[in-house]
């Protein structure tokens, strides 16, 4: 039995430790978190960061793991390549994956190789970039540059902001930095979805369009996903040819990508983030359904370093999305309501992450979501109707919390 260590349990982690049990692995889990869902599912599980690469490294020996996995999650994924580089487990580079973590990092490797990129700078306070904030042309991105689910980004057009925003981009960034970029309006939908590379090379990617909503509290966190992305062939060979440049630049081997990319009105291509690591929010689960590939299987399988040589392209068949759950203020969860239809002919799988009583935030990070659906759509025309009018459907009641007066 191959003993895989997987670091993080937490709920949108599940889908891979369940996998990996399927394929047979003793599984052993890290978290900070002591009461984690995951834990249930293990065959072992040790109260330890999963950022701590020391601690993993030292553990990863003592237990003779024979792979190593952080699913849909950035903070794990330097730690991933670090212990396998030391054990010669099956990985990418380290120095590779540090660059494609760290926002900062990846825009300067983009600048020494000729990508397109928004004009960029990381800083470590507001009392640094507020002598340098006029030279940028408005408006801007502040983002942490170690985070990721969208914490602690803000567009901000004006010096008035600047200050607060900063101050909410350090909160999410561990070694509390952040970066200002330009702002890149895009032509056709924000580009997401995930792919995956066998020895370097992109032999399967499945782009979508990601939408927003400008009411929340962070209008840059993804609420709805679908599948087939809508632009012409020639732009998706395009940002093929983009991200294989990427993967051959840094040495990359095999393993999972989740995507973050704009296309301006020239149609240049913008890579924005290229994450090591499987999407979150269901991605490898619609993309299942829509593909009949698995790449949750494909990554445990890389891990343990089996082969991965027969997965090829394959296209999306019919009408899919993904639905984050969500809330635009602050209250009390009091149960979603769903229409009949709706639930008996598009719904093909939802689940809440938060119980009814349960005092919950405002959508600012995918960290605060309420839940997720997979959606089906019988056509491209019912799937836009229907997704253009989601809260006719899905209804979140939302109560305001009691307020004691004292």
């Amino acid at each position: 039995m191959k003993r895989l260590l997987m670091l993080g349990g937490a709920q949108s982690q599940l889908s891979a430790i369940k996998k990996a049990r399927e394929m047979g692995c003793y599984v052993i889990i890290c978290d900070i978190v002591e009461d984690i869902p995951g834990k249930h599912y293990a065959h072992e599980f040790y109260e330890i960061s999963t950022s701590d690469k020391e601690a993993i490294l030292s553990l990863a020996e003592s237990l003779q793991i024979d792979g190593i996995v952080c699913y849909a999650a950035d903070s794990g994924a330097p730690t991933v390549a670090y212990v396998a580089e030391k054990l010669g487990l099956p990985s990418n580079p380290f120095q590779s994956v540090e660059i494609l973590t760290n926002k900062e990092k990846f825009r300067q490797f983009q600048r020494q190789n000729g990508f397109n990129i928004p004009r960029a700078r990381g800083y470590n306070s507001f009392e640094e970039v507020k002598s340098d904030f006029q030279n940028f042309k408005m408006p801007v991105m502040i983002k942490p540059v170690d985070s990721a689910g969208s914490k602690g980004v803000s567009k901000v057009d004006s010096i008035e902001f600047l200050e607060e925003k900063v101050k909410n981009a350090l909160s999410y960034s561990k070694i509390k930095r952040f970066i200002i970029e330009e702002y890149i309006e895009n032509h056709g939908p924000h580009v997401g979805g995930d792919g995956f590379s066998v020895n370097g090379k992109l032999v399967f990617r499945s782009f979508t369009n990601e939408y927003f909503c400008k009411e929340l509290l962070n209008p840059f966190v993804p609420i709805i996903t679908t599948w087939p992305y809508v632009m012409p062939k020639y732009i998706q060979k395009k940002i093929h040819g983009e991200i294989q440049r990427v993967l051959d630049l840094l040495d990359m081997k095999t393993g999972a990508y989740n995507f973050d990319i704009r296309i301006d009105e020239n149609e240049n291509v913008y890579l924005i983030e290229i994450a090591p690591r499987n999407g979150g929010d269901w991605n490898p689960e619609v993309i299942k359904y829509a593909t009949e590939i698995d790449l949750i299987e494909y990554t445990i399988k890389a891990a343990l370093g089996k082969g991965c040589s027969d997965l090829q392209m394959a296209e999306p068949s019919g009408y899919w999305a993904s639905y984050v759950l969500n809330s635009n203020r602050n209250g009390v969860f009091k149960g979603l309501e769903i229409q009949q239809d709706f639930l008996e002919q598009n719904i093909v799988e939802y689940e809440l992450v938060v119980q009814t009583g349960d005092t919950i935030a405002a959508l600012s990070g995918s960290h605060e979501k309420l839940g997720l659906m997979i959606l089906r759509f019988s056509s491209e025309l019912e799937m836009v109707e229907k997704l253009n009018n989601i809260n006719t459907f899905v209804k979140v009641n939302i109560e305001d919390p009691f307020i004691t007066l004292s």
